[in-house]
């Protein structure tokens, strides 16, 4: 399978993330559940991604941002509400920003 190198890194976010879901999970389940779904589907859809052409590929690489973007929104919502403390997700919001970076050069090019 033909792989993308942003591919790796979104699936050391899924990793990372998984761990912030257990935590979430003591305190707002339905806040976890969909930190779990927007996760998963980052990494999804740049898969199928991978194998789309034209209109297609663009479409599930915007869909793996936007599911990054959500995914970042939830770790936030988790801190602002007090469930989770950001210092201890710094490096991971990086690692999520890197990978929403790459995906808009992907479908800028």
């Amino acid at each position: 399978m033909m792989r993308l190198r942003i591919y790796s890194v979104a699936l050391e976010v899924v990793r990372g993330v998984a761990e912030v879901g257990v935590r979430l999970q003591r305190r707002d389940p339905d806040l976890a559940r969909q930190l779990r779904r927007a996760n998963s589907s980052i990494a999804l859809n740049i898969a199928e991604g991978v194998h789309a052409r034209g209109g297609n590929q663009v479409a599930r690489f915007y869909d793996a941002m936007g599911s990054a973007r959500e995914t970042v929104a939830c770790i936030e919502v988790g801190v602002a509400a007090g469930y989770l403390v950001n210092d201890d997700h710094v490096e991971l919001l990086d690692r999520l920003d890197h990978v929403v970076a790459t995906l808009w050069k992907l479908t800028h090019r």
